[in-house]
């Protein structure tokens, strides 16, 4: 596998598959895929601007979800082992991760492994490996959590991506796939999902459980389109929208806000135990 390094516009390694297909990330900055060019076209929106002061969260690319997705009451994490404080969609999407050769298939591998800063805000020894895989017309994700102790006790957590798909116009984008009722994140209450969906323009930020394995956005500006397929237990999709950003991000998820606390559908791995969680995003013609 050949990685390839460059500097414009920022500090990045790419891979570039034997079918053309090209991934860029920024293993520094918390193991960012910043680009993905699928048949030619870039499929991802980053604002540059923004990612150039890292004072600022990013804004586009792939950060990852990790050990929590959304945020907690007061970010106040209360486990066995004492009080934590853990921020908005936890601490993977601000360190530095290492990036390895993907052994079979073409594409990068990220790990990321706990530390002495980890360790004082999430109290468990972990690995978190990520793997993307681009096939033709697809970019294929697994992501494997293992929990290094050899104690006792379980290690609780949630994991989620937020890719950011850039869209000619926010009121011509649709979604295809989702239930009729929704959880709207700005009110935290339950919501019809079309009335939603029609305010995407205007900014939402919704988490639905779909009956159907598959959720498509839809840009009318394209005759393309963007299918996420899902695999339990990373099988809960988010949808938001931050005008005048021309990008929606389309994300899995393995729980809702808050599941560290609540138990619902938290994920839990006892001391020496690893899952596998998957997803595909898949360029399909309209």
């Amino acid at each position: 596998m050949v990685l390839d390094r460059g500097v414009n516009p920022n500090s990045h390694v790419s891979f570039t598959a034997s079918h053309g297909d090209q991934l860029s990330v920024v293993p520094e900055r918390g193991g960012l895929l910043t680009s993905w060019i699928c048949s030619g076209r870039e499929r991802l929106y980053l604002d540059q601007e923004r990612f150039a002061d890292p004072s600022k969260s990013v804004r586009g690319g792939v950060p990852v979800l990790f050990p929590i997705c959304g945020n907690l009451p007061n970010d106040t994490l209360q486990l066995p082992q004492g009080t934590f404080h853990l921020s908005q969609h936890g601490f993977a999407r601000d360190l530095p991760w290492q990036l390895q050769p993907l052994a079979e298939g073409e594409g990068i591998r990220l790990v990321l492994e706990d530390s002495e800063a980890t360790r004082a805000v999430f109290p468990f020894p972990f690995s978190l490996t990520l793997d993307y895989r681009l096939e033709p017309s697809a970019l294929g994700i697994a992501v494997t959590v293992e929990h290094r102790s050899h104690g006792e006790g379980v290690m609780p957590f949630s994991l989620g991506l937020h890719p950011y798909f850039a869209v000619s116009d926010l009121a011509a984008v649709s979604l295809e796939g989702l239930p009729e009722r929704c959880l709207d994140h700005h009110q935290m209450a339950e919501a019809s999902t079309a009335s939603q969906l029609a305010q995407i323009d205007r900014g939402i930020d919704l988490l639905a459980a779909p009956t159907q394995r598959s959720v498509r956005l839809r840009d009318q500006g394209s005759s393309e389109l963007i299918e996420m397929e899902l695999q339990a237990p990373l099988d809960l999709a988010v949808v938001w929208s931050e005008p005048p950003r021309s990008m929606v991000c389309l994300e899995p998820w393995t729980a809702p806000r808050g599941a560290l606390i609540s138990g619902d559908r938290r994920l839990e791995l006892k001391p020496g135990e690893s899952c596998r969680l998957t997803c595909t995003y898949r360029v399909v013609q309209a």
